[in-house]
């Protein structure tokens, strides 16, 4: 005969049960569990004093991917070590799924440095930025007032590696990004800066509006910056090349004087 259900063998069941883990009673309603666990809050620490004569062990503090990206920038004492300083540095994700790290392209020591926004497909194969339709719009443009990055132009992206579906780069990839860029283009030492893009307005001047700043000059880094809409946007909005026309002319008279 088996015995009578009294209350303290329930408790009993009711302990081992939650011991199992089985701490929620069946209701009639679903319970998302998925839902639930950006409510759970982590258990508190609990410290743990260690046996006599046993040196702890040192928690390590949490990275600063910035600190981390300015000093590897800062220790570059030339164009080559600073790729090398990018392609060791292992915080930014983007750099997990890109095929290539994209450095630069044109010539060193020029005059005009572009900065474009980040590589794309044909950009992340190649190893080169603006190599794409947008840098072929990009080398006409420059060819109409006489300069080309085999010569007398220096192109690098404020990121080097291309971002899942060409999505934006998000805020804190720039900001790990940023002194890297920083450094680049004081070795690159150029005489005016033309960044193409949003992404390239934040990153130097740390706002975005391209349509509105495009043609406006302004200062980053000791030397004048010209803020132009990217080629892609032209290929996508053709009616825009008038004022892209007006910003190329206003380079070629700024380098003339």
């Amino acid at each position: 005969m088996e015995s009578a259900l009294t209350p303290e063998l329930a408790r009993t069941y009711l302990d081992w049960l939650i011991e199992l883990g089985a701490d929620d009673a069946i209701s009639d309603a679903p319970i998302d569990r998925y839902g639930l666990q950006d409510k759970v809050k982590p258990a508190p620490a609990v410290a743990v004093a260690a046996a006599p004569g046993v040196i702890p062990a040192k928690v390590p503090d949490e990275v600063d991917p910035v600190a981390v990206a300015r000093a590897a920038s800062q220790g570059a004492g030339d164009l080559a070590a600073l790729k090398a300083a990018l392609a060791s540095y292992e915080h930014c994700e983007l750099k997990r799924g890109a095929r290539n790290l994209v450095f630069c392209d044109g010539r060193p020591g020029a005059r005009v440095m572009v900065i474009g926004e980040a590589p794309g497909r044909d950009e992340d194969r190649e190893g080169r930025p603006f190599v794409g339709r947008a840098g072929q719009l990009l080398d006409r443009m420059l060819g109409a007032i006489d300069l080309s990055r085999e010569t007398s132009v220096y192109i690098t992206n404020v990121l080097p590696w291309r971002p899942p579906q060409n999505r934006d780069p998000k805020p804190d990839e720039i900001l790990m990004m940023q002194p890297f860029l920083a450094r680049h283009i004081e070795l690159a030492a150029p005489d005016i800066l033309v960044i193409m893009g949003n992404i390239s307005c934040q990153a130097v001047l740390g706002k975005r509006g391209i349509t509105r700043l495009r043609g406006t000059w302004a200062e980053a880094f000791g030397k004048p910056v010209l803020p132009m809409v990217h080629p892609a946007y032209l290929l996508r909005t053709p009616a825009a090349k008038r004022e892209a026309w007006a910003d190329l002319l206003e380079l070629k008279a700024r380098l003339r004087s």
